[in-house]
């Protein structure tokens, strides 16, 4: 039994090359005592979980055990530090370019017998030499790997056909009579079953099979590298520099050199260097490469800004309050790689079928070459022609990129909208949910009360109510008080100067303005002052908050020198878009439900103005739990839940989806599934589309990886696929996988 605190780390993988060797590495390291690990074959990274009396060099040892080399992830050095890129060569594509060469004149002078003058033959095998031996270098020496270890794998399957139809060309050409001046022949797939296999050679199957399979994998890694673009531009966001306050002056310094609390100037323009608080100036700043939302977000003073969003309007002094690892851009890319880094359930089983394929195919191919060599009374190229052609377009290769490839697109285009999906498994849920609950304050309404009407008494003028009210709460700081100066300055009126200010606590407060004594507050503290509040338009008082109340609205009374002189009314608005996220969720076929710790009259206003007909109204934070389990209660329904603050936390984790807005609290966004970066409603909605577009298109990639592999083996066991097709086949497969991947791109 092993003992103390799980540690985490992500190691890179060297000499990876199908998912059979993911495969291996994962199942090698998950054998010792303690470790969990998920290998990634398109990120080619394993995501280990291991215990403290293990140490990273033992997890090291165990993967090149296997025949793979691991390496620990190192520190990228500051901006300043960094070196310029320089462009290195690309071996892979070297190793094509030059099997392509020699390729060419093999297959025009095997196919053309026009061409095939005396000795041909020998030029051939000289051509197809170098491409059998150096440009399949890779397949081999991978086989070899393998087989050290007791292993088959995908390149087993490649190399034995490289190997096998050059050796068998070689015995030909030396032994079997094919090396005589005059000898013509025809391509191997149009050869007779009963032709005489010592005058056939499968020089142009050699060459073309390598150099087919070179160029599925190189497209291959360049179609993951793409995949993977998202990411990398996630983490190249971040500012590079940052314009420092120190002692009154301004240097400019490594942003990675940050510390919380220090002071950093952000010009018009310029990334904000780090997550922080602005203390001086006001400004707009583009949140776009983030959020996704293209609108620029007001701020001032006090407001919070995220590091990697850009100053659009004046200058502003920034304090940071997050740095390096604890970055908003941090965790997302902290999350987007986790969810990379995982695997669903359908690719475990896609894993399960690869780790014991090989060896059967490795049999299917004996078996069929038995069979012909039966068949046909002896050795003859259609026994040769098909052992090889199962050998090649049986390799599992497209099984081991289907999952990765699309996680990888899906949630890098997520990060992109600001959507961040926390792992794969959550794909599973977002497919299976049928009910959604919305949190309201923060989730479906702003969190912000804001001033939607005012009522003015007999006499008194909308602007002198506004005027006198405003000027005694610019010296509040209740979010009720900032709401009304909000309000005022909205509608062009400027606070006057207040005398005598005096805050009462939970009642209201007052003041004199311009010389007139005036009572804001709570209807209870003017009755407790002897004002009647029966002038103005209402009759009494239930006339207007009875209703009022159950259209969830807050009433403010006023009084200027001893007399009512009108009603405020505050609400806590919809978010524009909270209407229409709705609908888009019933598109969806999911039944949304308001959730909310408010009174029932709020609620069901809100409800209404959104298109929700179910409310669970007053509802403590352990309440909000209890609804998502009695949803759930005996597989009634899967549940989502929706929502931004410390209370909706529990419910959360405890509901079979959890989304957390990005504006909420980092308790909510740790105990959610999903996080949705932009803080509004229709992301939850574009969220659950991409989750289950991305799960349908790894679907899609095992369905057609598995049917091209159960269609095409029993082709090629009848001879009716030649192993030039095969390569290409197989080859094409990967490419079609990923490249169907890539259409994630295009989610909107």
């Amino acid at each position: 039994m092993t003992t103390g605190q799980a540690q985490v780390i992500e190691l890179g993988i060297g000499g990876m090359t199908c998912a059979t060797c993911a495969g291996r590495v994962e199942r090698k390291l998950n054998r010792v005592e303690g470790v969990r690990a998920t290998v990634n074959f398109a990120t080619e990274t394993a995501h280990v979980t291991y215990p403290a009396d293990i140490s990273v060099d033992d997890l090291v040892k165990v993967v090149e055990a296997t025949g793979y080399t691991a390496s620990v992830p190192q520190p990228e050095a500051p901006a300043a530090e960094a070196e310029p890129d320089t462009a290195e060569p690309d071996p892979l594509r070297q190793r094509l370019l030059v099997s392509a060469v020699l390729t060419a004149p093999v297959v025009l002078l095997s196919m053309i017998p026009a061409l095939q003058f005396p000795n041909w033959q020998w030029l051939a095998f000289t051509l197809a030499s170098p491409v059998a031996v150096w440009g399949a270098w890779p397949f081999h020496r991978a086989a070899l790997v393998n087989a050290r270890h007791g292993a088959a794998t995908m390149d087993t399957l490649i190399s034995l056909g490289v190997l096998v139809s050059y050796g068998w060309s070689a015995w030909a050409l030396f032994f079997g009579g094919a090396g005589m001046t005059g000898m013509t022949m025809s391509l191997s797939w149009l050869a007779s079953r009963t032709d005489d296999p010592g005058m056939h050679l499968y020089l142009e199957v050699t060459t073309t099979l390598t150099t087919f399979l070179l160029a599925g994998r190189w497209f291959e890694h360049r179609a993951k590298r793409r995949a993977g673009s998202a990411l990398r531009a996630l983490l190249d966001l971040g500012a590079k520099d940052a314009v420092l306050l120190r002692d009154g002056a301004e240097v400019r310094v490594p942003a990675t050199s940050l510390a919380v609390g220090d002071l950093f100037v952000v010009r018009p323009g310029e990334k904000i260097a780090t997550d922080g608080e602005i203390a001086e100036g006001a400004s707009a700043v583009d949140t776009s490469m983030l959020t996704g939302e293209s609108v620029p977000v007001e701020v001032g003073p006090g407001d919070r800004v995220v590091g990697a969003t850009v100053n659009a309007g004046g200058r502003l002094v920034v304090r940071a309050t997050r740095v390096g690892a604890d970055t908003q851009l941090a965790q997302m890319a902290k999350l987007v790689t986790a969810a990379q880094s995982g695997k669903a359930q359908v690719q475990r089983l896609a894993d399960r079928v690869s780790a014991v394929f090989v060896p059967v195919v490795i049999m299917l191919a004996a078996a069929t070459f038995a069979f012909w060599t039966a068949y046909d009374g002896g050795v003859t190229s259609a026994a040769v022609t098909a052992a090889v052609a199962v050998l090649i377009v049986a390799c599992p290769c497209a099984l081991g990129l289907a999952t990765p490839t699309a996680l990888l697109v899906g949630t890098g285009r997520g990060a992109q909208l600001g959507i961040l999906i926390r792992g794969p498994e959550v794909l599973e849920s977002t497919r299976r949910i049928d009910t959604v609950l919305l949190d309201k304050t923060g989730t479906v309404t702003t969190g912000v009360m804001s001033l939607v009407e005012v009522l003015p008494a007999a006499g008194v003028t909308e602007t002198q109510l506004l005027r006198a009210a405003a000027a005694v709460e610019h010296a509040s700081e209740h979010p009720i008080a900032r709401a009304i100066v909000a309000g005022a300055a909205s509608r062009g009126i400027e606070p006057a100067p207040v005398h005598d200010f005096r805050a009462l606590p939970g009642l209201g407060a007052r003041g004199t303005v311009a010389g007139r004594a005036v009572l804001i507050g709570r209807h209870s503290l003017l009755t407790a002052h002897g004002i009647e509040l029966r002038k103005g338009p209402f009759l009494s008082l239930s006339d207007v908050e009875g209703p009022l109340l159950n259209g969830g609205r807050t009433t403010v009374a006023v009084a200027l020198d001893g007399v009512f002189a009108g009603w405020l009314l505050l609400a806590d608005t919809v978010k524009p878009g909270s209407a229409d996220a709705v609908a888009r969720l019933r598109a969806l076929g999911l039944r949304p439900v308001l959730l909310t710790g408010d009174a029932e009259g709020p609620a069901r206003a809100v409800a209404a103005e959104v298109g929700i007909d179910e409310v669970i109204a007053e509802v403590l934070p352990e309440g909000k739990v209890e609804a998502v389990r009695r949803a759930q209660e005996g597989g009634a329904h899967r549940v989502a839940m929706v929502g931004d603050g410390v209370n909706d936390a529990a419910a959360l984790a405890a509901a079979d989806l959890g989304l957390a807005m990005g504006t909420g609290t980092d308790a909510a966004i740790e105990a959610a599934d999903i996080t949705l970066v932009r803080g509004d409603l229709p992301a939850a909605a574009d969220a659950i589309r991409l989750s289950r577009a991305t799960l349908s298109t790894i679907k899609g990639n095992l369905f057609w990886a598995f049917a091209y592999n159960v269609a095409a083996l029993p082709l090629a066991a009848a001879g009716l696929v030649t192993p030039v097709l095969a390569a290409a086949a197989m080859a094409l497969s990967s490419i079609f996988v990923v490249t169907n991947s890539l259409r994630l791109f295009r989610f909107k």
